[in-house]
Order: C-alpha cells, then structure tokens, then sequence
C-alpha cells in the first residue's frame, strides 16, 4: 500500500478504531483527494496528523467511504433480461418443483430502489400469467438511514426517470410532492442490516438460511480490494440456490469472470448464473 495511504488507514484506526484497508487504494486516494479538496487544500501530512486524533473527521471520512447511489432500472439490458428471461424462468422453476417461493436478495440495496424494481417487474409478471406468484425480496445495506428511506418508499420526481408511465400510475401513490411506493409492493421488501465484510454471516439474518434464487449486488465490489471482491463473491456463492443467478455492475463484470464459478446468460450482459450440475 503507498506510504501516504497506509498512514490514512493507521490515523483512521487511530482515531475511531475502523480499519479501512479493505478498500481500493485508488478509492481510497479518490476520497482522500476530495477530503483535503473539502477542507481548502489542506496539506496531506497536516490533514493526516489531526485526522489520528480527531474522531469525528475520522468518522465523517469514513462515512464519505459508503457509495449509497442507486436508480430505478438501472441498466435497461440487465432489466430487459430479468424481465424476459431471468425471472420467467424462476417461476417455471417455482411452478416446477414446488418451491415455495422466489427468493431475492438486494445486496447494497442503497435506498430501495433495486428492489421495489424487481418487485414491480415481478408482480407485473404475475398480473400477464393471472395468477399470483409467492416471493420474498430482502433487501440490506450498512446505513439505517437508506435501509429507513426503503421501508418509506418515498421518491423524488427525479429519481423515477426510469420508471415507464404505466409502472408509475399502477406502483406509485402521489406523497405530497414525491411519490410513494404502494403499500402492496413494500410488504413485499424486508430492509435489514448487513455488512457484506462478516465472515460470521455470508447472509442476512431476515433470510434465515439463504438459499436464493437471486441475488443483485451491484456498484459494491469495485470498491474493495481484489482479496476482498473474492471474499465477498465466496459468500455470496454461498447464499445462492443451484444454478441461482447473481447480477452486478458492468464495471464488475470482470471480477465475476475472474471467479470462475460463474457463466454468463449471455456475453454482453452482467447477470452471472452459478454453475452447478442440476439445472432449472
């Protein structure tokens, strides 16, 4: 680790006992360049010898570490294929086998905005086939206050500019000068706590016992180191049911491929599937 960062990472540890070194060291010099930016070009060594003993920067820091950005509909070819394939296909499966029911989980889940997606795509799907279809969407992240503002379900106009007209009118409430997710699709999310980084608890607790057909974790793994990517896909390996998908963020696609544990559903898409001997 440069010299410059591994001071950063002892002043942090210092002041307020977190270790950061888990992370990027580009994001890591990334949030430290804004940092000092911030605080009228403070001189790094200056910045570094108050910030070892100063532990509401060193939170406030730490804090500037936690990426919380998410849309509606992210990607529109990751969306096309879930909404055409992926999901179509686990319902057949659920059909098949007698599963009792979907199983999603949103990892990073920011504010709810990945989820509800999925549900409304989901429930959608069951309104076309005429009959309803059991799932259950867990969704978690490390800040209370995204994991509040999901189980609210309240939005901004614009962060639903990727939510089709007909989406908005039958999933969405008027909530003063926002909109409000309807009551029928949040029961469908559970919000809850959890640190991808436990070694003790691969998946939430809600969960239980993992076992998803599902699992959306994107715009998370690029901020780690390439060890800890690894750590994190071994776990999130472990949460998955056979041959269950796992989708991330194009910027992560190749760390998915690096694995080798996943295949493609197709060579320009981000959904991984977990190869395993039995099949859907």
């Amino acid at each position: 680790m440069d010299r410059l960062l591994d001071e950063l990472v002892k002043a942090i540890g210092q002041a307020c006992g977190r270790d950061i070194s888990c992370h990027d060291e580009k994001f890591l010099a990334k949030a430290l360049a804004k940092r000092l930016a911030e605080r009228d070009n403070e001189s790094t060594t200056t910045y570094l010898v108050r910030l070892a003993r100063d532990h509401v920067e060193a939170e406030a820091f730490c804090r500037s570490l936690i990426v919380t950005w998410s849309e509606f509909f992210r990607n529109p070819l990751t969306c096309a294929l879930l909404e055409k394939i992926v999901l179509p296909g686990l319902i057949q499966h659920q059909q098949r086998t007698g599963r009792p029911a979907i199983r999603i989980w949103s990892a990073g889940c920011a504010a709810g905005e990945e989820a509800y997606s999925i549900a409304i795509l989901l429930d959608e799907l069951a309104e076309t086939l005429g009959r309803p279809i059991t799932y259950h969407i867990f969704a978690t992240d490390i800040l209370e206050a995204g994991l509040e503002a999901g189980r609210q379900g309240i939005y901004r106009p614009e962060a639903l500019q990727n939510v089709r007209l007909r989406h908005w009118h039958h999933y969405f409430e008027p909530y003063g000068d926002s909109s409000r997710v309807c009551a029928r699709l949040r029961s469908q999310v559970d919000f809850s706590h959890h640190d991808l980084l436990s070694p003790d608890r691969p998946c939430p607790a809600a969960s239980i016992y993992g076992d998803f057909d599902l699992i959306l974790c994107c715009n998370v793994l690029l901020y780690y180191r390439a060890d800890v990517q690894r750590a994190i896909v071994g776990r999130l390996r472990t949460c998955l049911a056979p041959a269950g998908y796992l989708v991330t963020d194009e910027a992560e696609r190749a760390i998915l491929e690096r694995d080798g544990s996943f295949t493609p559903v197709m060579p320009s898409a981000v959904i991984f599937q977990h190869t395993s001997s039995r099949e859907r």
